[in-house]
């Protein structure tokens, strides 16, 4: 079984795939009378296409056991996906161009300050944590509209992912 090797997440690495979500590098304003500040425009939210709507969820998602085996992909034709972690914990970003082709698939280590937003129609693994009870927001699309395309891998094209 072919093992990816996984690379830090870096904005240029993964612009094929969708926008690194980050404050750092970000323009940086004080508000509320100076005891906060606010980072704008991190990321471009596309969830508009047939009628949808914003859609702000929070997942709590556990590890797989390692090796971590990659037996599905999935995609959301009508709106991109934002995955941004609530604590400082590491996590794994898995995407590729063609789910049947093992040469299109890049792995990211993502750092506990990183989120993803997933491009419209971008094939990416779904939620890889590496530490129990991680809590993620996600900002995708709601409403009506197929906005899910999966496709499972037969065991001769399963990839593994070790961490």
């Amino acid at each position: 079984m072919l093992r990816l090797p996984i690379a830090p997440l870096t904005k240029s690495a993964f612009a094929p795939f969708g926008e690194v979500v980050e404050a750092d590098g970000a323009l940086v304003k004080a508000i509320n009378q100076g005891f906060a500040t606010r980072c704008d425009g991190l990321a471009g939210v596309d969830v508009g296409a047939k009628g949808g709507v914003l859609n702000i969820s929070l997942f709590v998602a556990q590890p797989r056991p390692l090796p971590i085996r990659v037996e599905i992909m999935e995609r959301h034709p009508l709106g991109t996906q934002l995955f941004y972690p609530l604590q400082d914990r590491p996590w794994l970003v898995l995407v590729c161009t063609d789910p049947k082709d093992a040469s299109s698939y890049r792995a990211f280590a993502a750092t506990g300050r990183q989120g993803v937003n997933y491009a419209r129609n971008c094939w990416h693994h779904p939620l890889l944590v590496l530490d129990p009870d991680s809590r993620f927001i996600i900002v995708d699309r709601g409403g009506a509209g197929h906005n899910l395309d999966e496709v499972w891998l037969d065991a001769g094209e399963q990839l593994e992912l070790a961490p």
